[in-house]
């Protein structure tokens, strides 16, 4: 599956993606590997939360960030394709996908859509990372660098004022990548001791059309409507625990991957 193109990525204000020549980013020197972009809207994100219990935040991380966690988590190659069905869960590489039969490929097809007719379901690739700070410092990955900063200080203090949670003591994380047949059915992240406060998707994928799918549906009561978030690139959606959501399917009609990283903000 192809992906957006090896040279850096820019979008301009009016949706156009460009690409520039591959090279560094930033000089590391000059700049923190990770930081927020400015803003002057944390009033009305904080309102807009408290209001709805969802809120969509463009340009979260400065551009430099964004530019490299998102060339990171195309170059990786030791994703884990993660399916739920019910209870269970299974994880395969991408070497082991490879080595399946066509029959077998099809066979594990139909049993992941027809386990979505009856129960909770999920399939993607995901990148997983420590909770443990300990862990998370020891570790060279850098998502795990990235969940470190995204759990202490300017992030940190950020999270806390748009959710109004002065609680929130740190953010688990995992990348995930949802390509063409992948899919995360209704759920609420309401699970007994992990003290969620709030789930969070940070967007990654430079360039996505609605009719792509892959959307981030927020369930109205009796699921009777849903408000559908578009994904986007170096967009934060921030929604509160518990809250019945799904992601919609991936059609064939995308080029490449829905890159992300997500997780709950967490107290203790």
């Amino acid at each position: 599956m192809a992906d957006p193109a090896d040279g850096r990525v820019t979008i301009s204000p009016s949706g156009v993606v460009q690409m520039r020549p591959a090279g560094p980013a930033h000089d590391p020197a000059a700049l923190p590997r990770f930081a927020l972009a400015p803003r002057n809207d944390i009033d009305q994100l904080r309102h807009t939360f408290a209001t709805h219990g969802v809120v969509s935040v463009p340009d979260v991380l400065a551009e430099h960030s964004a530019m490299e966690l998102y060339q990171h988590l195309r170059e990786r190659q030791d994703w884990k394709q993660s399916i739920a069905s019910g209870n269970s869960l299974v994880e395969l590489d991408r070497p082991t996908r490879a080595s399946l039969s066509p029959e077998q490929a099809r066979q594990l097809d139909d049993a992941v859509y027809a386990g979505a007719r009856q129960h909770f379901q999920f399939r993607y690739e995901t990148l997983r990372v420590p909770d443990a700070e300990a862990e998370r410092r020891q570790s060279d990955d850098p998502l795990a660098a990235f969940a470190l900063w995204w759990s202490s200080g300017e992030a940190r203090e950020f999270l806390r004022q748009v959710t109004g949670e002065p609680a929130m003591a740190f953010a688990d994380a995992q990348a995930t990548a949802y390509a063409p047949g992948d899919f995360l059915t209704e759920h609420t992240d309401d699970v007994d001791g992990k003290q969620r406060l709030a789930a969070y998707v940070l967007g990654l994928t430079p360039k996505w059309q609605v009719e792509w799918g892959g959307l981030l549906l927020i369930h109205g009561e009796g699921n009777r409507e849903a408000r559908a978030l578009v994904p986007g690139f170096n967009r934060l959606n921030l929604f509160r625990v518990p809250r019945s959501h799904s992601v919609s399917e991936v059609t064939r009609v995308a080029p490449y991957r829905r890159y992300s990283i997500t997780g709950w903000l967490r107290t203790g």
